[in-house]
């Protein structure tokens, strides 16, 4: 138990979503306030002719009459509300539910109507978490998520649910710890969406009751052990060097399938073959070489045949030379 909750102090369920306002009963200072207006105005009239005069002239019935027409006047003013565009008004007649109104300008009959609460229809998002929840395979994470949602009948939010913000709270968090404890950490990582759409339907089929939709939900931190950590990292190194030596096997299959290609085709084609070489030998001298090893069979083979008619191709140029 944490000292907060020792003292007796309750911590918020979240932190950037306001609760439903609801209209409170100002029967009080309305009383307070036709006080104050008549008193003032028995002073102002007194000041103005003095006491005597005030009481002979208008007498009590002009007393009686202003104070009426102040009474009158903090009735009706108090029945004219403004309700912006993002609003609705849930109004109760006589302690019962009486329509959804707004936005805009609503008029309220007289002591008999009264504004219940005032929600708002815009998309919220709103975040939870759940804090110390045990996976399948029996490992302790915290789970941090958010929300968006938003109110699309008024009506049933203020009237079948006392508070819609925290209980759509509360059945995230829930849900979220649902889904934790249902699968293993693996799973949890590798396939967040699937999750994140469970997640949501299970919100959304208790909040549909109260005219609330879940819109969205996302996953934004799942943290674990740090000894659970270094072991996964080591895991996720072996995977990595694993992939790599696959990748490497592969490469050296495919290069050994061309070279059987290729010595097929040396094989049926002799200056194909006796080109190679001549390619490789002249590689080598291109990289600077001061000294190369050769087998004899390859010189002694290159010498004597004219495989590529070098000799044929001397004798014809001497023969235009003479001519």
């Amino acid at each position: 138990m944490s000292l907060k909750q020792i003292m007796g102090i309750e911590m918020p369920l979240i932190k950037n979503c306001s609760a439903p306002r609801q209209m409170r009963d100002f029967t009080s200072f309305k009383i307070f306030v036709l006080v104050l207006c008549a008193a003032g105005i028995i002073v102002g009239l007194m000041d103005d002719a003095g006491p005597a005069e005030v009481l002979g002239a208008a007498g009590t019935g002009s007393l009686a009459g202003i104070s009426a027409l102040i009474a009158l006047l903090l009735l009706i003013i108090p029945s004219v509300r403004k309700i912006e565009e993002w609003e609705r008004a849930v109004l109760l007649r006589l302690g019962r539910f009486h329509k959804v109104k707004g936005p805009g300008i609503v008029f309220l009959v007289p002591v008999i109507d009264r504004i219940y609460q005032i929600i708002d229809i815009r998309i919220r998002v709103t975040d939870f978490s759940a804090q110390e929840t045990l996976t399948r395979d029996s490992v302790t994470v915290n789970v941090d998520a958010f929300a968006f949602w938003l109110v699309w009948d008024p009506q049933k939010a203020a009237l079948e649910v006392e508070n819609y913000v925290d209980a759509v709270v509360l059945a995230s968090k829930a849900a979220l710890r649902n889904a934790v404890s249902s699968n293993d950490l693996s799973t949890f990582l590798e396939r967040g969406d699937l999750i994140e759409k469970h997640i949501q339907a299970e919100v959304e089929r208790q909040t549909t009751e109260w005219g609330i939709t879940v819109q969205y939900i996302e996953i934004t931190d799942v943290q674990i052990p740090e000894a659970l950590q270094d072991s996964l990292s080591r895991i996720a190194q072996a995977e990595r060097e694993k992939k790599g030596r696959i990748l490497l096997a592969d490469a050296e299959i495919e290069i050994a399938k061309k070279l059987e290609e290729a010595v097929q085709i040396y094989a049926k084609n002799e200056p194909a073959m006796k080109l190679k070489i001549l390619s490789i030998l002249n590689e080598g001298l291109k990289a600077g070489n001061s000294m190369m090893l050769v087998p004899n069979s390859i010189t002694e083979n290159l010498k004597a045949k004219d495989i590529f008619g070098l000799e044929a191709l001397t004798e014809l140029r001497r023969k235009k030379r003479e001519e």
